[in-house]
Parts: C-alpha cells; structure tokens; sequence
C-alpha cells in the first residue's frame, strides 16, 4: 500500500465516522496519531488536495471543513 493510500484510508474512515464532517487541523491529528511514520507535510498536502483528487466522494461544505458526499 502507497503512503497516498494508507493517508486516504485513515481519512475516509474518520470522515466515514462524523457525517458533519471534519476539520482540517482534527483531520492532521487523526493522521499522525493513527501512523507517526507519515510525514507531516505528506498528510498536509494529500489533506489540502482531498477534494481535487476525491471529487466524487468528498466535498469542503465551508473552509477548513470536510464530509463525504452524500450518495
């Protein structure tokens, strides 16, 4: 598994928990706590291009902010 794709699986299993949504710096705190080998500009930059690279699954409803899409 890639290091895009273990950060993408923490991230939509914590979005998955919270249909509200997520904030960015909670989002961060996930990823770190969940995998401390994971770069923390590595987790910045997949979390600041989630939407662009996840356009169909996942939507910024306001800044800083991230849910899944309904379906």
């Amino acid at each position: 598994m890639t290091i895009t794709e273990k950060v993408d699986k923490i991230i939509f299993t914590a979005l998955a928990g919270q249909p509200d949504g997520v904030r960015w710096a909670e989002l961060l705190r996930i990823i770190k706590e969940t995998d401390p080998t994971i770069h923390p500009k590595t987790a910045n930059g997949l979390v600041w291009k989630l939407v662009e690279r996840h356009p169909d699954r996942v939507e910024k409803p306001e800044k800083g902010l991230f849910r899944l899409r309904s379906r």
